[in-house]
Formats: C-alpha cells, structure tokens, sequence
C-alpha cells in the first residue's frame, strides 16, 4: 500500500511539474513512453481477471496517466532548443525481451508480457537520470518525482519478504528485477539526501 501510494504521488507530482510550467524541460520524454509500454504490458489482464475495485481503478490510472503524460511532454517539447534526452532506449528494450524469454512463470503471453514489463520497468528510469546528469541540475519538483518513483519499489521490498515469512510465498522475479531498479535509483537517492534532505541546491556530480 506505500509503495502503490509513492508511485501514485510520483505521478501527480509529473503531471503537476508540466502543467505548473508548461514545459517538458528536465522530463525524459523516453523514460515516460517506456512507462507507457510497462503498463499496458503489464496490465493486459485488466481484460480477462478481476482482483478488486481498487485493483482495476490502480491499472486504469497507471495507465491513462502514463499516456497522459506522454501527451503533455509532446505538447510542450517544441519549446524546448536542445534536445539532451538520447539515451539509446532500444537496447534496454531488447534487453527486456531477452530477459522476459529467460526468465519467467510460464509461456503463456500474459505471462511473457508481465515478465517484460518487470524487466523493462527495471531500467525504465535511466533515460531521465541520464538526461538529469547531462544537465547536472534540475527543478525541484522534478526531483521529487524521481524520488518518489524510485522509492515506490523499494518500499515493496520488505512487503516481499514479509509475504513470504508470513505467506509461504516468495516472488523470485518480482524481487529481483525490484533489487535492481533499486540499485539502478541508489546514487540518486544518496544524492537527495545530501542535497535536498540537507537543504542544499541540487546538482549530480560530473
């Protein structure tokens, strides 16, 4: 339930961030469209499986608001002069799918889009955090959204382990790939703690 409510804080916080300066400056417009992908992958069995309200209404906004954002970035990207935001994303995109064949519960498509999705979420964010140490600073608001996006997943960590003393049940690919999106956010969240918690300007080493 943290870790739902910092992922739905991450978002409002984005959306707010472009409509507030009705710009798509410092926001990867890639890391967004790969969210785009994560969810509908992930969310294909809004079709065919009903959990509980809460559960549908979570993948309908996940969704639309991912394609939302998406919206906003392209609206307000022809302000921008010069474009920082190329991170290759085609190979984390292959790499997903390489993964998702190797590593999942079943081979059913479902499963393989689930599986894909988790990958690709995985890496998702370093389009933003490449674009972030290019400029080697940004708006405040914008890092709260990282910060709120990356702490989403770590606080399902322990929720994992505790389900599994607790349940018997052990989500092997779920833990993994989560470990690594956290790994992928550790150097970002040391930088938050010295620079924002601190109150100091925020700027990534270069």
């Amino acid at each position: 339930m943290a870790g739902d409510l910092s992922h739905l804080v991450s978002i409002l916080i984005l959306i707010h961030s472009i409509q507030k300066k009705k710009s798509a400056k410092g926001i990867s417009l890639k890391t967004q469209v790969l969210y785009v992908i994560v969810f509908v992958t992930r969310y294909l069995d809004l079709f065919t499986t009903f959990i509980s309200v809460y559960n549908t209404l979570m993948k309908i906004f996940f969704i639309a608001s991912s394609i939302y954002a998406v919206y906003l970035l392209k609206k307000y990207s022809s302000e921008i002069k010069e474009n920082a935001d190329i991170f290759p994303v085609q190979y984390l995109l292959l790499g997903a799918a390489v993964c998702a064949l190797l590593f999942h519960y079943s081979f059913s498509p479902i499963e393989l889009l689930w599986s894909y999705s988790l990958w690709l979420e995985s890496v998702a964010i370093l389009p933003q955090l490449f674009l972030l140490e290019s400029k080697g600073e940004a708006e405040l608001l914008t890092i709260h959204y990282i910060f709120a996006l990356g702490l989403y997943r770590a606080l399902y960590i322990p929720n994992w382990f505790y389900r599994y003393f607790t349940e018997g049940r052990l989500d092997k690919l779920s833990i993994v790939t989560g470990i690594i999106q956290t790994l992928v956010y550790s150097d970002f969240f040391y930088v938050y703690y010295k620079k924002v918690i601190k109150n100091s300007v925020f700027s990534l080493p270069q």
